[in-house]
């Protein structure tokens, strides 16, 4: 048995064209998800599937019973695979993740999912925390711009600069064409 897990984290239609925050990136990021988990599932990995839900009903995203909320059906989950819902940044934070990759005796997670300065980057450092050997397949994900300072920090840096620091110290980076090759 498969001592490796895919977790694909909030690849929710509220990131996409047409959803309340869409990313830059996200179709292609999600293409790269989608082989992914379609060579984990070829393979006998587990997959998990990680989505965002706010607890207010009138949240600014994520909010309960709207389309946002649902997983794009570009990586929908297979009969079987396990969905997890988490309210917080950190995907492990009161979810049964870690519960369910222990049951599953895995050893190896990959992430790939939205955001990547937010939940990807939460979700590795706690994986990595917890001791689980972490890969970050970091064109299988996506951002935004964002604001500080008075400044506009586009998407693509920001990507970067949290790969960087993934890399720095929390897990490997890989691009999905070396990924499915190994």
């Amino acid at each position: 048995m498969s001592k490796r897990a895919v977790i694909a984290i909030d690849i929710q239609n509220e990131y996409f064209p047409g959803g309340r925050m869409p990313l830059v990136g996200i179709e292609q990021a999600t293409e790269n998800a989608a082989r992914i988990i379609a060579a984990a599932r070829a393979k006998g990995d587990t997959v998990i599937h990680v989505r965002h839900l706010s607890k207010a009903a009138d949240a600014p995203i994520f909010a309960p019973g709207t389309p946002g909320i649902e997983i794009n059906a570009t990586v929908a989950p297979a009969d079987g695979e396990k969905v997890i819902t988490k309210n917080f940044v950190n995907s492990f934070r009161e979810t049964d993740l870690k519960a369910t990759l222990d049951a599953k005796g895995i050893e190896e997670v990959v992430i790939v999912g939205a955001m990547s300065h937010m939940c990807v980057e939460g979700a590795t450092r706690a994986a990595a925390d917890f001791g689980y050997k972490t890969s970050v397949v970091h064109d299988a994900c996506a951002t935004r711009d964002l604001e500080f300072n008075g400044k506009t920090v586009p998407a693509a840096q920001v990507h970067d600069a949290v790969m960087a620091a993934i890399a720095f110290g929390y897990g490997e980076l890989v691009d999905t064409t070396t990924y499915l090759s190994r």
